[in-house]
């Protein structure tokens, strides 16, 4: 009988994703799993922590992998179609580099993209996959410009069956065939957004029998459902139908928050993603003038909604949107819940761990460092009450024991 090669994670705090706070503990791991944590412990080889905080690998729960920050739609058309799959692997390897081992991609990334990974041909997160984001015609997904042009690389193409579709027949045959692609997540869009220009983000799209059949059919294959929802109405139309979990999440208000409270639906905030849409704008990126517009004027009513949220004991899951700006800065994120919440950082921690691997229904294999866990791992360095520059103090990643950098 062979026996495993076994590494010990020694000399270091432990933070195991389940809000205790770090604690000194020695890890083995052998192959691709977890199978002793204690004071103490032996293995074949050591990785050796003073100084440094050992966690679960971190989960970013609303990634575009195939987007890289480049929202000037002018210089997207001239980009030629296949070269966004030769970026996503330098979006990937930054990814894992912040520490990131496990995504939710909310559209972009096909099932070409995930196998590529899952058959080591690049290094990548582990990745659950929506494909596309439905949308009604004229909302988030419909980038139609008034000259008739379409600004997007979201049109159908093989793997991909596209975005827009009305009525309640035509989203039941777009969401099986959604299915039928790879979808591990259905994405649908139940308001207006803020890079979309011809569209308002407090505006619900969708009527309720729509979203019904949406829902009705993802269950039925075992799928969740994310809903981009910034608009008040389009969030209580999401929770009232079942969808798993609210993206952005900006125009929460009372009943909103007390719909999700009793229907236990998840809140991921991207709180990153406004700030980056103004981030461009101000180093000099060509935007329409309604995008920055609309940035701006969510920016805010998004952080005060979040906080409320918060307050009221909504779940929380970690999620940037990643794609809309730079990769490989996804620990800004908890920094700003942090700042803007009641959120401490070891609950900030917590949601892009345990919380985190509960929404993606993973959550008895991934998120928490406990034996018979997957043996993907996060080494930073310093305090982890202090969340200054994260990016930098990254120091480890492994994915099912394997070193990622």
């Amino acid at each position: 009988m062979t026996t495993l090669h076994r590494t010990v994670f020694r000399g270091g705090q432990v933070f195991d994703g389940t809000g205790v706070p770090p604690a000194r503990a020695d890890v083995v791991v052998e192959g691709d799993r977890i199978i002793d944590v204690g004071r103490e412990l032996d293995g074949d080889d050591a990785v050796e922590l003073d100084g440094k905080t050992l966690l679960p690998g971190l989960f970013d729960c609303h990634v575009h992998l195939t987007f890289s920050g480049d929202l000037d739609t002018l210089a997207g058309m001239m980009r030629p179609f296949s070269l966004r799959y030769f970026e996503a692997i330098g979006n990937m390897s930054a990814t894992l580099r912040t520490g990131v081992t496990s995504v939710r991609e909310a559209s972009g990334a096909d099932l070409g993209v995930k196998t590529a990974v899952e058959r080591g041909l690049v290094r990548g997160p582990r990745m659950q996959i929506s494909i596309a984001m439905l949308s009604q015609t004229g909302g988030h997904g419909d980038h139609q410009a008034p000259s008739g042009g379409c600004f997007t690389w979201e049109h159908a193409y093989p793997g991909n069956p596209g975005a827009v579709v009305d009525g309640p027949d035509a989203i039941r045959r777009r969401t099986r065939e959604l299915i039928r692609e790879g979808a591990d997540v259905i994405k649908v869009a139940t308001s207006g957004g803020v890079l979309s220009p011809r569209d308002d983000p407090r505006h619900g799209h969708f009527r309720d029998d729509e979203l019904a059949v949406l829902v009705a059919e993802a269950t039925a294959a075992g799928r969740p459902v994310m809903a981009h929802a910034q608009a008040t109405e389009g969030i209580k139309a999401a929770v009232r139908n079942g969808v798993r979990s609210i993206e952005h999440g900006i125009f929460l208000d009372d009943e909103a928050i007390s719909m999700m409270l009793e229907r236990g639906t998840w809140l991921v905030p991207t709180l990153s993603a406004p700030q980056a849409v103004i981030a461009a704008a101000e180093g000099g990126m060509r935007l329409p003038d309604p995008v920055v517009r609309k940035a701006h004027e969510v920016v805010d009513v998004h952080l005060e909604s979040f906080a409320r949220a918060v307050r009221a004991g909504v779940k929380i899951a970690m999620g940037t949107d990643s794609g809309v700006g730079p990769h490989g800065r996804n620990l800004e994120e908890l920094s700003l819940m942090v700042a803007h919440s009641l959120m401490s950082p070891i609950d900030a921690w917590v949601a892009t761990t345990t919380s985190a691997a509960a929404l993606c229904g993973v959550d008895q294999q991934l998120g928490r460092i406990a034996p018979d866990y997957l043996a993907d791992l996060t080494v930073i360095e310093g305090d982890l009450l202090d969340l200054d520059g994260l990016r930098t103090r990254v120091c480890g990643v492994w994915k099912g024991g394997v070193s990622q950098i």
